[in-house]
């Protein structure tokens, strides 16, 4: 197997290169488990956050950032925009949404209770990895139904095209690879 060595908010990883197709591959970026790693990364993505009324992310690998980010920042409140819809919701908005590391389209649920504190208040949407931008814009999506307005995107690492977008902020940008780990140009 091959690996990517990365310096990440100060952090020292090395990404294992996994096959998405055969002619793409991308370095494998999970910061489950790496609490090292979310504390910094929160950190330091605070420090270029723009003003917001609270964050969202999607279910589920934004979850330990968001939660780490809002426990540094004091606050009393984040959204996570789920897989699928929980018995204790009062009701669902839901966007369809197809992710470069998902095999099939998937659907992102938010609950209307939620929706209804987003309403007139500024959401920073934030991100592990934005690639393809498809579960951006289906966050984004959930908050403009719920009328709220996106402040800002963020994310630890801006993968492929993305690291071109001039929209979200980033911590590192990940080229994606060729099968014998080279860094596709």
């Amino acid at each position: 197997m091959h690996y990517y060595p990365m310096t990440i908010a100060g952090c020292d990883r090395k990404l294992p290169i996994c096959r998405v197709t055969d002619d793409l591959y991308i370095g494998a970026f999970v910061i489950f488990g790496d609490q090292e790693l979310t504390v910094a990364c929160a950190r330091e993505l605070l420090k270029r956050a723009p003003e917001y009324d609270y964050i969202i992310t999607a279910e589920a690998k934004g979850i330990p950032l968001i939660h780490e980010m809002a426990r540094q920042a004091g606050d009393q409140k984040y959204f996570v925009a789920r897989k699928v819809p929980k018995l204790y919701m009062t009701g669902v908005f839901e966007v369809t949404v197809k992710s470069i590391t998902t095999e099939k389209q998937q659907t992102l649920y938010l609950d209307t209770a939620d929706a209804a504190l987003m309403k007139g208040k500024k959401i920073l949407v934030i991100d592990d990895v934005i690639s393809t931008g498809e579960s951006l814009k289906a966050i984004e999506e959930l908050v403009r139904q719920a009328g709220g307005e996106i402040c800002g995107r963020m994310c630890i690492l801006a993968e492929g095209d993305a690291i071109a977008r001039d929209d979200i902020v980033y911590l590192n940008p990940l080229p994606v690879f060729n099968a014998d780990g080279t860094i596709k140009k």
